[in-house]
């Protein structure tokens, strides 16, 4: 299924919204991990014709994870999608409020491709945010309490049958400096790798 495709027949165009113009067997994947936004260049996202700016810090955090993975092909292939919560570029340091509000319901969609999904990864902040504002839909609460996410990590959480693990953003020119959170991030990938083995 391409999945940008998938989501305009279900919503109609996505104006300027970046959607994962992406083919993937959704039936096989076990985890999505959700990153916060989109990069400026949509060259640069996770499925982008380079995919050098995100891939750049996402494969070191599954290769220190213990995965052998060298493409963003070899992580579909072992059953982890990949995508952003807000679908359009920051314009500024923090995202806008309409920025999120437009992307909401696109990723809704795009999560309800996934019939098999065992573990939803929140990479950051945003992503923990966004997720939440779903799961209030159906549960009427946070899926994902207020906290530090060091604090968090080691709760187990559910949505349904579904594990949701908030971890760090693993995107971006920060995730290198701050030593601490990549090594984090890289043991809660390979806990994800675990639960869906």
């Amino acid at each position: 299924m391409n999945i940008k495709q998938a989501l305009e027949s279900k919503l109609g165009p996505a104006g300027q919204l970046q959607l994962n113009d992406v083919d993937v067997d959704t039936a096989s994947i076990r985890a999505i991990m959700i990153n916060e936004v989109v990069p400026a260049d949509p060259a640069q996202d996770f499925y982008g014709s380079s995919g050098e700016e995100y891939l750049a810090t996402t494969i070191p955090l599954f290769q220190k994870a213990g995965l052998p993975v060298e493409s963003i092909r070899d992580i579909l292939d072992m059953g982890v999608y990949i995508t952003n919560a807000v679908k359009t570029p920051k314009t500024a340091y923090a995202i806008e409020k309409a920025g999120l509000e437009e992307s909401l319901p696109w990723l809704e969609a795009e999560l309800a491709l996934f019939p098999h999904v065992k573990v939803v990864m929140l990479m950051g902040d945003v992503a923990k945010k966004m997720f939440n504002q779903i799961a209030r839909k159906v549960t009427r609460k946070n899926v994902i309490p207020s906290g530090a996410t060091y604090k968090l990590r080691a709760t187990p959480f559910y949505f349904g049958e579904i594990r949701v693990m908030p971890s760090y953003i693993m995107t971006g020119g920060n995730i290198l400096i701050e030593k601490s959170k990549v090594t984090m991030a890289a043991q809660d990938i390979a806990a994800m790798a675990e639960i869906i083995r």
